[in-house]
């Protein structure tokens, strides 16, 4: 079922609802970060609704092979590849995965062939290996990581953090839920970095792509300001 909440203004931001996602959360927070802005926002599942759209958030919740295979069977596939290419689009969780090139999940199946992503990001996902290391509490590190931690960001060649910082200090907490991260072949396409065992990447950008491996629908006010920027980002 899609839900449509029309303002008869311009700008639509679409969240894709292809069978996978914390979809209503996602939906309420940008619905939240929209209020007062020139911004329709519909979560559908209407490939035509998605290419319309002037911007594009990607959720995505569970198993990436599942993720995967859902966004084909849905007929979604070529809607997200053509925004993927033409629009500004923001993935969230695992729909920042799917846009690396491999996922190593799913390398206990098929003969170890992990799960092949979108390929708009050159890299790998890549599961937590960290077995016997000890937090600075003595605890042991437990896979997934589930709870809030900070995200530092990243800067490149003395410029300034990406746009969609904006506002948000940097140190922040974000709330995680993962067992798996990315790791871009770019370091340049790292634009936050998070601390668990390693650090790793847990905010990529390309372009027209944003994407996060936290849930900014569950990390309150901070989690809002950057759907609040990805709604007005001109890249």
């Amino acid at each position: 079922m899609d839900v449509i909440v029309k303002n008869s203004l311009r700008k639509t931001v679409a969240v894709v609802d292809y069978g996978m996602g914390n979809l209503r959360s996602v939906t309420n927070a940008v619905l939240a970060a929209a209020r007062g802005a020139q911004v329709d926002v519909i979560w559908t599942q209407r490939p035509e609704e998605v290419m319309a759209a002037e911007r594009v958030v990607l959720p995505g919740q569970g198993a990436i092979r599942d993720c995967m295979r859902e966004l084909h069977d849905s007929g979604m596939y070529p809607a997200v590849m053509h925004a993927l290419a033409n629009k500004p689009v923001m993935g969230v969780c695992v729909g920042m995965q799917m846009l690396l090139d491999h996922s190593q999940e799913g390398d206990d199946t098929d003969g170890g062939q992990g799960t092949p992503c979108l390929g708009q990001i050159h890299g790998e996902v890549i599961k937590f290996d960290l077995a016997g290391q000890q937090q600075p509490d003595g605890s042991r590190y437990k896979v997934p990581q589930m709870g809030w931690n900070q995200v530092y960001q990243t800067r490149h060649d003395g410029a300034a953090p990406h746009p969609i910082w904006d506002g948000v200090p940097d140190g922040s907490y974000f709330y995680f839920v993962h067992s798996f991260y990315a790791k871009p072949s770019d370091t340049r396409h790292s634009v936050g970095e998070t601390d668990y065992g390693q650090r790793f990447s847990s905010a990529i950008a390309r372009d027209n792509i944003f994407a996060t491996q936290f849930h900014p629908e569950k990390s309150a006010d901070h989690g809002l300001a950057l759907y609040r920027n990805f709604l007005h980002w001109h890249p």
